[in-house]
């Protein structure tokens, strides 16, 4: 613990100070402040607000209204509380001013009954107006804190910090805490940007920024404060990145020839324009004898994108985005082929058995007429064909391996894996996209897929070092889904309009949320729906039933029945998110499509429209909310995965999307990958340029930027493909 003495003498870093020493915390505040994880005065001034309130001119209760945040000040009336059926409770209180009274409402928080009941004076709550019974208005568990009478005045009446808080600790505590740190040690706060940096940034000092971002003079204030503190953040982050990116330039890799099978000069640019020219190389040939269609010029240009990286003597790190349907696969097989042709064994790991199944048919289709061998790993092989296939991979028979994480298994090695290509990437973790680099031929090429449309602030913070290439441009001939919104009690149109599809030939989808119903989730059940559509709507058509609960031989069974047309419609799960290619499946029903996110709405309804007839999509949805409604929407408007993408961001937010990659999130304390975009794709281009003068950084003024690098390199997001 820091004594008062030390601070003063210097022994240690002022910010160390624990936070007991802080005006007006002690102590007992101290540990009620640990809670939080506030042990320290830096811990303090680097927890920041998350939003304010404008006290200098609050409203009168007469003049809110319905739909709007809004704050207000007065006494409480009559704190009531009564029991549910369900065994909680409601606490009502009135909060009356000079004009009017408002009704605050929550639900089944019983220590805010407590809280209240002894309230002796004013309190200010904050939420969302609405109107309650009797047109009268409430507000439903809004923030709230009691008013000491002993404040000053213009310390209240002013733009006031509110922090994240957890139960039990008080806002008025960190508060205080707070406006202690800021006074007495906001100057010994170390700025990592060198001065040359932020007057080319028009950034204030971070000492001024820490200041005012807890104590702001003024809005404009607080803007430019955040504005110094949110750069801070993505250029540290892309910083790291850049570095990340010069490192693997630097590694040896395998260089592989393809300029001599493709009868083109080695460098990237002559390469692609070479393989522009169809008659100009053996490998380009056989792209095209092993295709059954033509690439479209989006696909040329990523294979040429791929092919000059897999040339190059360092190891290809590549990010490859394409739309559901884009034909990434194709992509994937070119590069795949350029690895066997030039000597090396070529792998890809699919999340799913299902996903990985379904290559290993494309491909065996693509590659075997061409004498390219290939063979599948998957968990639920049996053992003597499990065997085989490990032994044609450890003895380089097998030129190509495509199965899901069986292939990282310890007891499977590779004769010579040149080529690593990760399909859906972001659900696999770290580890096991390292365990698979590890069983390479030296250092491996890496291709990563995903179908899975991600907004370009995103790209920039999880990919920031990965090449990146996007496939943006559909196949010709494909039509764009048609996409209807209907509501539950529209269901027997939709199912004629299903009918009839499927008498002239078509197949159709089914999908629901869960697989049994739940009383917790009211929600369509696959295995009911099953049921219901055999028995009643359809008993004269062939129904199969799909879910992740299924043996795996199961489950195999009643997909190759669909895609073989032996069966009319399948009721599923979203365990055909991914992976399944019937193009003779034009119709999809989405049950209960308001549990999904849009994301994952886009990529069921990407099952479809796979063929050249037109296709449907008919989400049923009981949109109860706004949220709900924009996304049905958002479907119905467009079927451009990058636009969803971005309309998923802003509706869900960074944290939800990035959830998905199971590799960590790139945390950040204060900026916003919804609002602050603009300012990533500046900090990025200040990164790049700051590395151009000093790759190392090694100036001595940059002693401290290092250090925020280094934690920011820590991050397990950043090893996207290491």
């Amino acid at each position: 613990m820091v004594s008062l003495k030390q601070m003063a003498s210097g022994h240690t870093d002022r910010l160390a100070t624990d936070v007991q020493y802080l005006k007006g915390v002690g102590p007992k505040h101290a540990m009620t402040l640990r809670k939080l994880g506030l042990v320290t005065v830096g811990d303090v001034l680097w927890h920041l607000p998350r939003r304010y309130e404008d006290r200098r001119h609050l409203p009168l209760v007469r003049d809110l209204r319905a739909g709007e945040a809004a704050t207000v000040r007065g006494r409480l009336r009559g704190v009531t509380s009564r029991p549910t059926r369900g065994g909680k409770v409601i606490i009502k209180a009135r909060l009356a001013d000079a004009s009017g009274e408002i009704s605050l409402v929550w639900f089944n928080q019983r220590h805010v009954l407590t809280q209240l009941q002894k309230v002796q004076g004013e309190i200010v709550a904050f939420g969302v107006v609405k109107e309650g019974e009797r047109y009268q208005l409430e507000m439903a568990s809004p923030e709230w804190e009691a008013i000491d009478e002993d404040d000053d005045p213009e310390e209240f009446a002013r733009l006031q910090p509110v922090y994240p808080l957890t139960e039990g600790v008080p806002q008025w505590l960190v508060r205080r805490a707070a406006r202690s740190a800021v006074e007495h040690f906001a100057q010994d706060v170390p700025d990592p940007l060198p001065a040359s940096l932020r007057e080319a940034q028009r950034l204030p000092k971070l000492a001024w920024a820490m200041r005012q971002i807890h104590r702001p003079d003024s809005p404009k204030a607080q803007e430019d404060a955040r504005k110094r503190l949110v750069f801070d953040e993505f250029f540290f982050l892309q910083v790291a990145l850049q570095m990340r990116r010069r490192e693997v330039k630097q590694e040896v890799g395998t260089s592989f020839p393809i300029s001599q099978l493709a009868g083109a000069p080695a460098s990237g640019a002559n390469l692609f324009s070479a393989m522009e020219d169809h008659h100009s190389g053996d490998l380009w040939e056989q792209v095209h004898a092993i295709l059954p269609f033509e690439l479209t010029s989006a696909q040329r240009r990523v294979v040429g994108e791929v092919w000059a990286d897999m040339e190059r003597p360092v190891p290809m790190n590549r990010l490859v985005q394409g739309d559901v349907g884009s034909g990434k696969t194709a992509v994937a097989a070119c590069a795949m082929l350029a690895a066997v042709r030039c000597g090396y064994q070529a792998a890809l790991m699919a999340p799913t058995e299902i996903l990985a199944e379904q290559h290993f048919i494309n491909l065996s289709r693509l590659f075997e007429p061409a004498g390219v061998d290939i063979k599948l790993l998957v968990g639920k092989q049996g053992s003597r064909e499990k065997k085989r296939a490990m032994e044609a991979t450890a003895n380089g028979e097998a030129q190509i391996c495509v199965g899901t994480h069986a292939i990282i298994q310890e007891h499977v090695t590779f004769h010579k894996l040149g080529l690593a290509v990760v399909d859906e990437q972001h659900r696999f973790g770290v580890v096991q996209r390292m365990a698979l680099r590890q069983k390479g031929y030296g250092n491996p090429d890496f291709l990563v897929m995903t179908a899975t449309p991600i907004p370009r602030t995103l790209t920039m913070t999880l990919y920031g070092d990965l090449d990146l290439s996007v496939i943006d441009e559909l196949p010709p001939g494909r039509k764009p889904i048609k996409t209807h919104w209907r509501a539950p009690n529209d269901r027997p149109q939709v199912y004629a309009g299903v009918r009839k599809l499927v008498e002239e030939g078509r197949q159709a989808y089914f999908v629901c949320p869960m697989i049994n119903e739940s009383e917790k989730m009211q929600t369509q059940a696959a295995e009911d729906l099953f049921y219901r559509l055999k028995d009643s709507e359809y008993p004269d058509l062939r129904i199969g039933l799909l879910h992740g609960q299924m043996k795996a031989a199961d489950k195999e069974a009643v997909m190759d029945q669909f895609r073989r047309h032996e069966l009319d419609i399948l009721v599923a799960t979203v365990v055909i998110e991914v992976g399944v290619d019937v193009p003779n499946a034009s119709a999809m029903v989405i049950e209960d499509a308001n549990r999904f996110g849009l994301a994952q709405l886009h990529q069921l309804r990407g099952r479809v429209g796979r063929g050249s007839t037109q296709s449907f999509c008919v989400l049923v949805a009981d949109a109860k909310t706004e949220d709900t409604r924009k996304r049905m929407e958002v479907l119905v408007e467009t079927t451009n995965g990058f636009v969803i993408a971005e309309e998923d961001l802003k509706l869900r937010g960074p944290g939800d999307l990035a959830g998905t990659r199971q590799s960590g999130d790139v945390e950040f304390k204060i900026a916003n990958l919804v609002d602050d975009g603009p300012m990533l794709e500046v900090a990025r281009r200040a990164a790049i340029t700051f590395l151009e003068r000093d790759p190392d950084l090694s100036h001595p003024e940059h002693a401290l930027l290092i250090d925020r690098v280094r934690e920011r390199r820590s991050d397990e997001a950043l090893i996207a493909v290491s």
